[in-house]
């Protein structure tokens, strides 16, 4: 049946509409994104058949172009629609973010960082930078690859952090693996960049490891 002889209280619009969005399923969000289904199919069961397909909404949302548009009932047009929408996203919560970008509570860098690192499919490490009242001077990638001890070289965070004159730095790397448990090699750079920051007064707040829908403090883990 076409959702639009659905009851008004089970239509993806009019619930949005009367509930909010936090009502709403996830195949019902993406169809209100689709806004139309396919010959036979509405657009909340091609939704559902759609999150199905690519094993949950993250990875749909994540797809490539020629994997996004090989689904049945996709294509360039809804592709391109998306990337735009995600791409709005993102910007809406980084204004959001830097509006008030003083990073006072460890929640509020895993948001932060969160939206920054969605998109890295390899392993990033990245320095943010911090004046003196922990407001952010700048985010910046450091290194890329295989994260651990040898290649994450403390001399070149603290060249920057002397160069922008930051007063505290927060590290952060991904695990594109998934999981963001800590590793050896984790608490080994945390340990090494504390103290080469130490010898010049900057302050190693903490790092961070992001993994898939999970961001892990070594501060809160005691690792620090």
């Amino acid at each position: 049946m076409a959702i639009k002889h659905w009851p008004l209280e089970s239509r993806p619009r009019e619930k949005l509409l009367e509930k909010g969005p936090n009502a709403l399923t996830d195949a019902e969000l993406l169809a209100i994104f689709l806004r139309i289904g396919r010959k036979g199919v509405n657009a909340i069961d091609m939704a559902r058949d759609l999150i199905s397909h690519f094993g949950g909404l993250g990875p749909l949302l994540k797809a490539d172009q020629d994997s996004f548009c090989a689904a049945k009932g996709l294509g360039p047009a809804k592709y391109c629609q998306l990337q735009a929408t995600l791409e709005l996203t993102k910007r809406y919560l980084e204004e959001q973010l830097c509006n008030d970008c003083v990073f006072n509570s460890p929640d509020k860098v895993k948001d932060y960082l969160a939206v920054q690192m969605r998109d890295y499919h390899r392993e990033v490490f990245v320095a943010l930078l911090l004046d003196t009242r922990h407001r952010l001077i700048e985010f910046h990638e450091l290194f890329k690859g295989a994260i651990d001890a040898a290649s994450v070289h403390p001399r070149e965070v603290v060249k920057l952090a002397l160069q922008k004159n930051a007063a505290a730095v927060i590290a952060a790397h991904n695990h594109p693996s998934g999981s963001a448990e800590p590793s050896v090699a984790d608490v080994e750079i945390t340990k090494s960049l504390k103290a080469a920051l130490e010898v010049l007064d900057i302050r190693l707040l903490d790092h961070f490891i992001i993994g898939k829908g999970e961001v892990v403090s070594l501060a809160d883990r005691g690792k620090m």
